[in-house]
């Protein structure tokens, strides 16, 4: 249980240092010389650095451990918040954006897997918990960010007071260096194999996709609704009812779906909601802007943990889970954080955000397309792998490393041909 509240507490670190910034851009957008499009980078460039910190940040915890490394990223996005008390360019703003992407990377390259070995008999309940915390601290963020700013008189203040969560997170963190002491990382064998199975990549496409539309929408909401002539209060608040129903979505739709196999009528709901949702942003901004950001709340925040679940059904050896868990995530945010920076291009060059939009309603169609492919029955297996199945590797016939529901256990994979699957389904 203390572990559990541990895993919490981190992860409601895991979004201030983004979530603040869009209700605050137009106070600093007053002192800092951003276009939106320069504006976009302090989203950009953060998820861009997780994407590519996940591909390293299981070698950084093959190193450190995961205690560790968790901890030392927790510092880092304490120390990179912090900072913001005191920067006056845009280049330390985004400087300082940077480094708290890679703490957060690191830690979500190694919670999956850490959740998935400790918690083994409620992984969906556990991811669900972990993924609504992270939504609550951005929920946190967009409130009050707006708050702190107006009782201090500073943009900075109302961006910096966040390394106070990170500073006790690395407190209630540290004491349970004891509990986690005995760990490694859970680390799957072989990274590279991840490269070459097409299945991987898809995964990692659906979830750059969804993450895509949480990015845009997390950097460009509140400045939308501001530009609509929303104080920058209640746009703030509006993004935190956003972050609100992604902490109810996020939370009971893993539960609900945790009673079948098949999550792919769980996912197709979410994004049919999400359309809608994005749909209403264009069409009636303003007379039913709480129902349009309630409907994008519940879709994202159950999207998100259900691309996880997803992907982890595609491995039982929580080290598998964590390699895929990581690789997914590394595609993922690549693909996600270009879409801050063309919401923000075409908000320069369209003077309107309604392009945004409907681009984020295309992704949304294309991702219904592919829930079609995400078959419960059609399990990854990259783990240390009999001589036959390396052999397969060897001859680039990855498409072959797939099992189905196998008697004989996840560390001894059934090599089965792809063609034959359809077969067997």
């Amino acid at each position: 249980m203390g572990l559990m509240v541990s895993i919490v507490l981190v992860a409601l670190n895991l979004r201030p240092s983004m979530a603040a910034v869009g209700p605050l851009l137009a106070a600093i957008r007053l002192e800092v010389p951003l276009g939106f499009g320069m504006a976009s980078l302090l989203t950009m460039l953060p998820i861009m650095a997780m994407g590519l910190a996940m591909f390293f940040g299981i070698g950084i915890a093959r190193y450190l451990g995961t205690h560790r490394s968790i901890l030392l990223s927790l510092v880092l996005i304490g120390l990179a918040t912090l900072a913001r008390l005191v920067l006056d360019s845009a280049v330390e703003l985004i400087f300082s954006a940077v480094l708290a992407g890679l703490g957060i990377a690191l830690i979500q390259a190694l919670m999956p897997a850490l959740i998935k070995s400790r918690f083994k008999a409620n992984v969906s309940l556990c991811m669900g918990l972990y993924v609504t915390a992270i939504m609550g601290g951005a929920a946190l963020a967009a409130s009050f960010s707006p708050l702190v700013m107006s009782s201090s008189g500073s943009w900075r203040a109302g961006l910096a007071v966040w390394s106070l969560l990170a500073l006790l997170a690395v407190r209630v963190w540290f004491a349970q260096r004891r509990v986690l002491q005995v760990d490694t990382s859970n680390a799957a064998g072989p990274r590279q194999a991840f490269f070459h199975i097409p299945r991987a990549w898809m995964l990692g496409v659906f979830f750059g996709l969804g993450t895509a539309s949480y990015t845009c929408v997390l950097a460009w909401l509140a400045p939308y609704y501001l530009e609509n002539g929303w104080s920058e209060q209640d746009a703030g608040l509006l993004l935190g009812f956003l972050t609100l129903m992604e902490v109810v979505s996020g939370l009971l739709v893993p539960a609900l779906a945790n009673r079948s196999r098949d999550k792919r009528v769980a996912l197709a709901v979410l994004l049919v909601l999400m359309m809608i949702g994005f749909a209403g942003l264009i069409l009636l901004p303003q007379r039913l802007g709480l129902l349009w950001t309630c409907l994008l709340g519940l879709g994202i925040g159950g999207l998100f943990p259900m691309s996880l679940i997803v992907s982890m059904d595609h491995a039982d050896d929580p080290r598998q889970a964590g390699g895929l868990t990581a690789f997914l995530q590394g595609v993922g945010y690549l693909i996600a954080s270009l879409s801050p920076l063309f919401a923000g291009i075409i908000r320069d060059l369209t003077g309107s955000f309604a392009g945004a939009w409907c681009s984020l309603m295309a992704l949304v169609a294309i991702m219904l397309l592919m829930v079609v492919r995400l078959d419960p029955d059609a399990m990854l297996s990259t783990c240390a792998a009999p001589a036959s199945n390396r052999s397969l590797l060897a001859s680039g016939r990855h498409d072959c490393i797939l099992m189905l529901s196998c008697p004989r256990g996840p560390d001894r994979p059934v090599a089965v041909p792809a063609r034959c699957l359809n077969a067997q389904q």
